[in-house]
């Protein structure tokens, strides 16, 4: 996810230029009518698919069961909703990989766990909702251990083998392909080491997609290929991310089909319809990809996080269960409810017009045909012509999206002297089939938004070992629910010692968890606390932005460390040139209030942060450090914190403020 793309997500263009249409099929001059033509030839269409990574999927396995059913149906199931026909999740790394960490499969040499996380749990519905669904997979960043730090290494090459394996052992997926590391510059020797290792594995059937880049270097891969007859054999698909319909002539040529393998508007509302409604169509008419994924399927990550609302739907309430679906779901469902993989496109009708663009595809037997025209750059209506040459002429039945009626069934066309006549409406999307296969438009009913109640508590006793605990978005370091070292009963703790490999340039902060309502207003957070030697633990309260860099969340925190010391600052928010893509924080000013406590090592504390209106006051072992006035921040969640050596946590509660 994600650089290349910022520029247009800012702007908002999608209108390709003139000077880019050299890797296009030829624009017809105004006014020519669609060609239905099936000796035209075209390549075969490998389906829609969605991204689930970047944590961005946490929230969802949280909700009440009935709803999560329903939203996977909205994503999964075929002739529902958006249907996805492709599934990749993220290979947990540990790392802060966009919206938080995804667990790992393997945190050490000699540990195997292929329970963790709920990556496992997302495929496994997917898959049950469309048995043909298509399942990938990615890492993003990966456990310090392998290689030495070095991701490049054997020993990573290994560990992607084993998360495959275990897929198919543990929970009886295959996985259909591979990548290597998520945006990352590639490397050939290792390539051709992991389809080796692969193939040793007994993995013969998963393809290895390459580079998944989303600058210049992402069409490096095609260059290497060519000169490479192994590295060539080796990359089943080609992967680039963010292209904006662009592929240049080298790629086209390799013989190699080319994949979206991550794109998309990160926005799910009707502007973020229009534009994939853009991107399905042209990325097979300029680039030649014949397979587009979206990041991200759903929006199941908190508001504060990075990229919010990146999802063709919301659920990022499990405690109402309120979830959203919004118009991508339906622009989505213009191409995957009408076409599948293995149909092929048929070039005479992939062709811009003015204010628009057509695609068509043909079924594998030959008997089916679809078209999916969108007219998001269209002034006015304007009547669009299809001719049947080579073509029965069949009845067409027309589905129509726009911005106040979404996937509405209009009446049939009949070919009337072998042509159909369509009036097309601007900013909209039309999808003609003579397939009468159960198109539909899922109607379910999900609760009203409703803000998460207080007070709440969570004395970990209700988790197994090993377990996340319930609401928790770990942004760095993996906090899990564990046994007390004094039989006292279970704990969150911090496991991990330090930083894993990341990715892309990112870079994690100091372990932190945050949970809750961003519409939390007072309240107190209470929590006990263990430190370790030489360590530091934080309470964090209404925290309103948290970032994917080093910088701790904009909100207020209460730090203790074991020699001592405590802090309150408010830490506020700093926005850098794309604010609502990569949020920046900073430590402005001097601290609220400090001192010195006398600490003992090895013991428990109460910690408390508590806040109504502008009054603030800290409190530890029932005793007030300080209270001061500040209108810095006025709503948001809490959280926890420490550093990497470590601490515990028990009897979590957050209650409503007593003015």
């Amino acid at each position: 996810m994600k650089k290349a793309c910022i520029c247009w997500l800012l702007t908002g263009l999608f209108i390709l230029s003139a000077s880019a249409q050299t890797n296009s099929l030829e624009l017809p001059p105004a006014g020519e009518m669609i060609e239905l033509n099936p000796a035209a030839g075209g390549q075969v269409f490998e389906g829609i698919g969605a991204v689930s990574a970047g944590a961005s999927s946490r929230l969802l396995i949280e909700y009440p069961e009935r709803q999560r059913r329903e939203v996977l149906d909205y994503l999964f199931k075929p002739h529902f909703g958006a249907g996805f026909q492709h599934l990749k999740v993220e290979i947990g790394g540990e790392v802060n990989s966009t919206d938080g960490v995804e667990l790992t499969h393997e945190r050490s040499r000699t540990d195997r766990n292929f329970n963790r996380g709920y990556e496992w749990w997302l495929m496994r519905e997917a898959k049950r909702r469309n048995g043909n669904l298509t399942l990938d997979s990615l890492a993003w960043g990966a456990p310090g251990w392998l290689g030495g730090g070095k991701f490049y290494s054997q020993e990573t090459a290994d560990y992607l083998a084993d998360f495959l394996a275990g897929a198919r052992r543990v929970h009886h997926l295959d996985i259909d392909y591979t990548g290597i590391w998520n945006e990352t510059a590639h490397n050939a020797e290792w390539i051709k080491r992991l389809r080796r290792t692969l193939d040793h594995a007994g993995l013969q059937h998963v393809g290895i997609v390459a580079a998944d880049d989303y600058d210049q270097g992402g069409w490096k891969i095609v260059e290497d290929m060519k000169k490479d007859p192994e590295l060539r054999a080796a990359v089943a698909r080609v992967g680039v991310h963010y292209r904006d319909s662009q592929s240049p002539p080298a790629a086209q040529s390799i013989g190699c089909p080319l994949w979206s393998s991550e794109d998309g508007p990160w926005r799910g509302d009707w502007e973020g319809a229009r534009r994939i409604a853009q991107i399905l169509n042209r990325n097979y008419i300029v680039g030649r990809f014949t397979k587009t994924e979206i990041w991200s399927p759903v929006t199941a990550y908190y508001d504060t996080l990075p990229l919010p609302g990146s999802g063709v739907m919301r659920a990022n309430e499990p405690w109402s269960g309120h979830y959203e679906v919004q118009p991508a779901v339906w622009a989505v469902a213009h191409t995957t409810q009408f076409a599948g993989p293995g149909w092929r496109y048929l070039d005479s009708a992939c062709r811009r017009f003015a204010g628009g663009s057509s695609v068509a595809l043909q079924s594998p037997s030959g008997r089916d045909l679809s078209v999916i025209i969108e007219t998001m750059d269209a002034k006015a209506a304007q009547l669009l012509e299809l001719s049947t040459t080579g073509w029965p002429g069949k009845t067409l039945h027309v589905w129509r999206t726009t911005r106040e009626s979404q996937f509405e069934r209009l009446p049939d066309l009949r070919p009337v002297a072998g042509k159909y006549s369509l009036t097309v409406l601007p900013a909209a999307i039309y999808s003609l089939t003579t397939t009468t296969t159960g198109q539909r438009k899922g109607d379910r009913h999900p609760p009203a938004s409703q803000t998460l109640g207080l007070p709440y508590l969570d004395d970990f006793s209700s988790y197994p070992v090993g377990a996340s605990p319930r609401l928790f978005a770990d942004q760095a370091g993996v906090f899990e629910v564990q046994p007390r070292d004094d039989g006292q009963g279970n704990c969150l703790r911090q496991v991990l010692a330090a930083k894993g490999i990341e990715w892309s340039g990112h870079k994690d902060p100091a372990p932190e968890s945050v949970l809750g309502d961003a519409r939390w207003t007072d309240y107190t957070i209470s929590v006990d606390a263990r430190l370790e030697p030489d360590s530091d633990v934080s309470v964090l309260g209404r925290v309103s932005v948290i970032p994917n860099n080093t910088h701790l969340p904009a909100g207020y925190d209460f730090k203790v460390c074991a020699n001592g010391h405590w802090e309150l600052r408010a830490i506020s928010t700093v926005l850098g040139n794309q604010p609502w893509v990569f949020h920046t924080t900073g430590e402005t000013g001097p601290p609220l209030a400090e001192g010195r406590a006398d600490l003992p090592p090895h013991q428990w504390y109460h910690l408390e942060l508590g806040m109504a209106g502008d009054r603030v006051a800290i409190l530890l072992d029932g005793r007030i450090l300080a209270t001061v006035h500040d209108r810095t921040h006025q709503h948001g969640q809490a959280g926890l914190g420490c550093d990497w050596r470590g601490a515990e946590f028990a009897h979590f509660s957050i209650q409503p403020a007593v003015h």
